[in-house]
């Protein structure tokens, strides 16, 4: 090896460790990694609603999100969905109503330019039902222009072809509450009581209180809410009252001792007005415990105060063993035998609402939060699996008796299709998401490539076994769905280069020889969309323009992701992409900041594609670790050669 060989391994050894040393300087004393799950500001906007809606914004320090929200103002007037997105219509409506209930005038110059970046798009009428609804809450917008949720929908029997558990998960856990909010149709009396006409931009005596028309057959779905309307009018909907009881049932069983519901901001606020429009007291131990969930949900700094959609504590815990093993660490290194101890502790034994529609499955797998009995998901599980796996813990028979546990969870959710959807059996009724009602189009839970490969991966990664047969459907699954330029749909994380770093991980280790063809076209893809400076960046907007494929800004993430990919092509054909590979490091070590660190602004996870982002504030730094870990790795290997 060469002199200047020798000085790029041990500039490499020496950002691994930098690295490594960050992550060990964050672990929590109980062995867990948790970072911020940033999201845009409707979070934290629908938060300070509910807190006047129940009179406890006093006790919140709720002057603060005044702060967090000007300084998410971007210069155009309004606030954004993601990072560079150019700010969009609802996102803004949303933080406007915020600030006025925070007592900002509509004349305040950061309102007066939020106003005109709103009328430009359109006004309040062009915003999404969510939005509508949650003005409709404190009547700034009429419930007649909301979509009914009739109350029987609790009543409708699991094997009915339309039942709550045809919905995915994020969305029962959200809907049902609001299936007792939509019935009540409150308007709550706010201090300061506001109102958002002049966000109207047609003026707001010149509003059609109406649902949107596509003018195609789900028109129909107008027609039917109008025969709602109707029955509400003239209170003859069927089993109304009976259908409430069902869902205050229902809410109340899937509450955490935590207070939490579903472990998603959207369920936990929703769950919340259903119990306010029940006329729950304050005072309520339910209700403490729910108010309490949402707290421990906020950010609060000096100056700004900020609500997480979610949050992400396995997720992150899993992916920093992965990354510190990776990279060198010892299998029983103490801060990797704390975390995979925390991780068996929080292996989920319970049936939750996931066994409706899977009879064979028995618990076993993990959720992405702290707790979260009802939805644990196949994407955490996996890499959970996978994390325990490199670990060497005091009790093995028990860690190999989890992940024996875990795999038949896993196994048992397999889809039609051939894949793994994220929280649900064959959750997959399209026509849900052309539902009025439906408009974010997250209705359902389809299996996904990511999640498929993430399964294929833990099988290959830790020699683990399902049915042949099975396991050949999910094969033929993944290159059904490669995309004719060669790369794969991200559905969790942004976008193509994720869905195909993933995707690659998984074919690498299941018979490669014979998938060569595909890896190869993947890896020929990811070459063809590195960027100049030797890293990869892929905007949010390819989920609304495929043609910007991995297109965008270089992120420490992304550039991860491709080199994770591209490693794991070369290692399964042969064929190293070796300029690619070493351009993408150099990129890596180029931005790595003193303390070991990376920093990107740039939102890189997905909640709902087209309609709502994610920032994981520790994915800049566990996967470039990761990629840092296995190009070492691959220097050092016999089988390949990098010089």
């Amino acid at each position: 090896m060469q002199i200047q060989d020798r000085v790029k391994v041990n500039q490499i050894a020496e950002a691994i460790a930098a690295s490594q040393q960050y992550l060990l300087s964050i672990q929590n004393p109980a062995g867990y990694w948790w970072a911020e799950l940033e999201s845009n500001v409707t979070i934290t906007a629908e938060t300070v609603l509910l807190h006047k809606i129940w009179g406890t914004d006093k006790t919140r320090p709720l002057h603060k999100v005044e702060a967090y929200l000007r300084q998410e103002q971007r210069q155009h007037g309004g606030w954004e969905l993601y990072y560079g997105d150019g700010g969009e219509l609802s996102t803004s409506v949303e933080a406007y109503m915020a600030l006025r209930l925070l007592g900002v005038p509509a004349s305040d110059p950061a309102m007066i330019r939020a106003k005109a970046f709103i009328l430009q798009r359109g006004g309040i009428s062009k915003t999404r039902i969510f939005t509508k609804l949650h003005l409709a809450l404190i009547g700034c917008y009429n419930w007649r222009g909301i979509p009914s949720l009739p109350p029987w929908i609790m009543l409708l029997p699991k094997a009915f072809p339309v039942n709550i558990y045809e919905m995915s998960s994020w969305a029962r856990s959200s809907t049902v509450p609001l299936l007792i909010v939509c019935d009540r149709k409150p308007v709550f009396i706010t201090d300061p009581t506001i109102n958002l006409d002049e966000l109207y931009a047609e003026g707001v005596d010149q509003v059609r209180w109406e649902l949107p028309q596509s003018g195609d057959w789900t028109d129909l779905f107008l027609t039917l809410d109008q025969g709602f309307k109707w029955a509400e009018s003239l209170n003859l909907v069927p089993f109304r009252e009976e259908g409430i009881k069902a869902a205050e049932k229902w809410i109340l069983e899937r509450q955490e001792a935590t207070g939490d519901w579903g472990g998603i901001i959207p369920a936990m606020l929703n769950s919340m007005l259903a119990l306010r429009c029940l006329d729950y007291d304050r005072s309520d131990p339910i209700v403490e415990r729910g108010l309490q969930a949402i707290d421990n949900f906020a950010i609060e700094t000096e100056n700004s105060y900020r609500v997480q959609p979610c949050i992400s504590p396995v997720w992150d815990t899993a992916w920093a063993m992965r990354a510190l093993v990776e990279s060198g660490f010892a299998p029983d290194h103490p801060a990797v035998v704390k975390a995979g101890e925390w991780l068996l502790q929080k292996q989920i034994l319970d049936y939750g609402d996931w066994a409706v529609k899977n009879r064979q499955g028995k618990p076993g797998a993990w959720a992405f939060e702290f707790d979260n009995r009802f939805y644990p998901d196949v994407d955490d599980s996996a890499v959970v699996v996978m994390a325990l796996h490199l670990a060497k813990l005091p009790n093995e028979k028990i860690k190999q008796a989890a992940i024996a546990r875990a795999l038949n969870w896993i196994a048992s959710m397999q889809c039609k299709p051939g894949g793994w959807a994220a929280f649900d059996l064959d959750n997959d009724q399209d026509w849900l998401n052309s539902i009025p009602y439906g408009d974010l189009k997250a209705m359902i839970d389809p299996n996904t490539a990511d999640v498929t490969a993430r399964v294929v991966e833990m099988l290959g990664a830790c020699d683990l076994s399902i049915d042949s047969d099975n396991l050949e459907r999910s094969l033929t699954y993944l290159l059904r769905e490669q995309e004719t330029e060669g790369c794969w749909f991200g559905r969790w994380g942004v976008n193509y280069i994720y869905g195909t770093s993933g995707v690659l991980s998984a074919l690498a280790l299941i018979n490669p020889q014979r998938h060569k063809v595909s890896i190869e076209r993947g890896a020929a893809w990811l070459v063809g969309c590195q960027n100049p400076d030797g890293g990869w960046g892929e905007t949010c907007r390819t989920y609304n323009d495929p043609s910007l494929k991995g297109k965008g800004n270089s992120t420490a993430s992304q550039t991860a992701w491709a080199l994770i990919g591209l490693l794991a092509a070369g290692e399964a054909t042969g064929n190293l992409a070796l300029e690619a590979i070493e351009q993408g490091i150099s990129y890596l070590m180029a931005t790595q900041q003193p303390d070991g660190t990376w920093f990107e602004a740039n939102f890189t996870g997905t909640g709902f594609p087209c309609h709502f982002y994610l920032k994981y504030h520790l994915y800049q730094q566990y996967f470039p670790l990761i990629a840092l870990g296995r190009y070492q790795a691959a220097m050092g290997s016999t089988n390949l050669s990098l010089y």
